[in-house]
């Protein structure tokens, strides 16, 4: 299984959420980047997405996005494949 890495904020529902359908799909381990309690890692974030919101999901070296773009990659069949590779 690909390792996957997670921009997150404690409160962020959209992180929760996006955390339950990896964990549902078989991920044990999410590297969680928080960017409250690191503003340095924001900016990284910012740089290296082009994106300002959280989550911002990377499985292996591909960027899914966010939350929204993680479950519309579970619905084309195309996330577990991803994390498989």
């Amino acid at each position: 299984m690909q390792a996957v890495k997670m921009y997150t904020t404690a409160v962020c529902p959209y992180c929760i959420r996006a955390k339950q359908v990896l964990k549902a799909k078989g991920v044990e381990q999410i590297e969680e980047i928080r960017i409250d309690t690191d503003p340095a890692q924001r900016a990284v974030m910012m740089e290296t997405t082009g994106r300002r919101t959280v989550p911002q999901i990377f499985i292996g070296e591909t960027h899914v996005g966010g939350c929204d773009d993680l479950i519309a990659l579970d619905q084309r069949g195309e996330l577990t494949p991803l994390l498989q590779a």
